[in-house]
């Protein structure tokens, strides 16, 4: 069976790449700027993989040199800050080795299929970062990609020996300054003047991104070292981290700003592949039969007296894909036997009723992860095995494994309402502790959450342009769907400066976002 999922033509790609006349450069007026009451002369950022520059689901040198945070630095230069420090990967491939076994892939790059179409792969090359050479720092970007809120004061997050069963990060394995070092401790022995923090985004993101395969631990007083990956951060432990973080980087700051975090689901990421991606072209030949077996299906859900579960192509417009709602009441048992009442053999009820019974068909409330572009309309050859150990044949198990089609879309690629509801909550609750407590210390706040959905709702006009939430053409969000591209770190570190500013009375110059690149890399790209 086709592929149902093709990424569209790229239209128009060196738009968004094309740059406006700009005014004099900063350069020339020094005299006209003032740091006001902060001092920024030893500038420390912590954060996640926001922070750090992460882009196209990699960490590299380009990326990190895009920052916002050294964005940031080099503004801050015309104020009194004084030098800005990294710690740079070897490479513009990105991934990661451990003792020269690879870890994390390399960045994503754009490749024209055979058909023309344009879709992200990685960059081919060996990467050559291995995280056991550890750098000698001080490091102003603590930024550290994966990093949830409570990993910034946990000791051993930077243990190489614990990146392997997942107790360690292997990025800031890189760059602590000793195994059992926290972020927040490397960060306060450079006794920062001005800071930034930028966290929590992952406290609610892996949960989303994963389909929302983890716990929401609100209301749970399970230890947050005990938490799984994905798992939601209770907002009482956020709330006691984050204020405690903020507490010891003013006792030696003149000042700081913090940010709060965006809606996750406002990025390419859930809103790239529509609920409904299924074409009559898709399913060509095989669309009477497919519907033919749902019908018998159908009927059964009818009799359950849940007919909202049906299941149809059509044949003239797009359909949503078969997905596995795990909110759904699971009612194999009792559909396998009414298929059997209904003259299916034992084998064949059995297995429809395991794999369909909690299956229902895609609709307008659900989002559709981009992960899930690269394997709708595939076929799932592990489900193949599974069936083919229960007796199925080979031919009759593929037919009934097409991800999507005739098997249900699994957990980790859509994110249903009431997931989506929990998310929101979360992030809401989070981003009124991070209000609560840039007001208290009186901090710059920027209202990152409002800045994305402005990108995702109409788009954000800079001098001689606009820069939108549309994936991979927008010029706001690199491929990976989550992270932002240098134009799009350009515009954060904008926003910054403006609340900067208004805060401590300064006045420094913003930077021209026309300068930095919003499209994505074709071909071999950046080497």
């Amino acid at each position: 069976m086709k592929n149902t999922i093709k990424y569209m033509a790229l239209l128009a790609l060196g738009l968004v790449a094309c740059e406006p006349e700009f005014d004099n450069s900063v350069k020339d007026n020094d005299g006209f700027y003032s740091n006001g009451s902060a001092d920024f002369s030893t500038y420390v950022a912590l954060g996640n993989s926001l922070t750090a520059g992460f882009a196209d689901n990699a960490l590299y040198i380009q990326g990190q040199k895009n920052s916002y945070p050294n964005i940031l630095a080099t503004q801050f230069k015309h104020v009194g800050g004084g030098e800005f420090t990294q710690p740079l990967m070897n490479d513009n491939l990105g991934g990661l080795l451990l003792n020269g076994n690879q870890i994390q892939g390399t960045r994503l790059i754009l490749e024209l299929g055979e058909d023309g179409a344009p879709s992200p792969v990685n960059i081919p090359g060996n990467p050559t970062t291995d995280i056991t050479n550890t750098l000698s720092g001080p490091f102003n970007n603590m930024g550290v990609p994966g990093a949830k809120s409570f990993h910034l004061v946990a000791p051993g997050y930077g243990n190489v020996a614990g990146v392997a069963t997942g107790q360690a990060n292997p990025y800031f394995a890189r760059f602590r300054s000793s195994k059992d070092a926290t972020v927040l401790e490397d960060a306060l022995t450079q006794n920062p003047t001005f800071f930034s923090l930028w966290i929590g985004n992952n406290d609610v993101l892996s949960f989303a991104t994963s389909g929302g395969v983890g716990v929401d631990r609100t209301g749970d007083s399970t230890l947050p070292e005990n938490y799984g990956g994905n798992d939601i951060t209770n907002p009482q432990v956020f709330a006691q981290v984050f204020s405690s973080q903020v507490e010891v980087l003013t006792e030696s700051a003149s000042g700081g700003v913090v940010l709060n975090i965006p809606n996750v689901t406002d990025t390419p990421f859930f809103n790239r592949v529509p609920y409904n991606p299924i074409t009559p072209a898709a399913l060509e030949g095989q669309l009477e039969t497919l519907n033919a077996t749902y019908a018998q299906l159908n009927q059964a859900f009818a009799f359950l007296q849940v007919p909202e579960r049906s299941i149809q192509f059509s044949a003239t417009g797009a359909s949503g894909v078969v997905v596995r709602d795990e909110s759904l009441a699971d009612i194999s048992a009792q559909l396998t036997q009414v298929l059997i009442g209904a003259g299916l053999d034992a084998q064949t009820a059995t297995i429809y009723g395991m794999q369909y019974g909690q299956a229902r068909q895609s609709n307008s409330s659900d989002l559709i992860l981009l992960t899930s572009s690269s394997v709708i309309g595939e076929v799932n050859t592990a489900r193949v095995q599974e069936l083919m150990a229960l007796g199925v044949p080979q031919a009759t198990a593929g037919q009934l494994a097409v991800n999507g089609v005739t098997y249900p879309l699994e957990d980790q690629y859509v994110l249903i309402s009431e997931e989506q509801e929990m998310v929101a909550q979360a992030t809401a609750t989070f981003n009124a502790t991070i209000k609560s407590v840039a007001e208290a210390n009186d901090l710059a706040f920027v209202d990152a959450n409002a800045l994305l959905a402005q990108l995702a709702n109409g788009g954000v006009v800079y001098d001689g342009g606009m820069v939108t939430a549309e994936f991979a053409t927008g010029g706001a969000f690199s491929l990976d769907g989550i992270h932002l591209t240098p134009r799009g770190y350009a515009i954060m570190a904008n926003k910054i400066i403006e609340a900067v500013n208004s805060q401590y009375n300064a006045t420094v110059p913003r930077v021209n976002v026309g300068d930095y690149n919003g499209s994505p890399s074709i071909g071999s790209g950046i080497q």
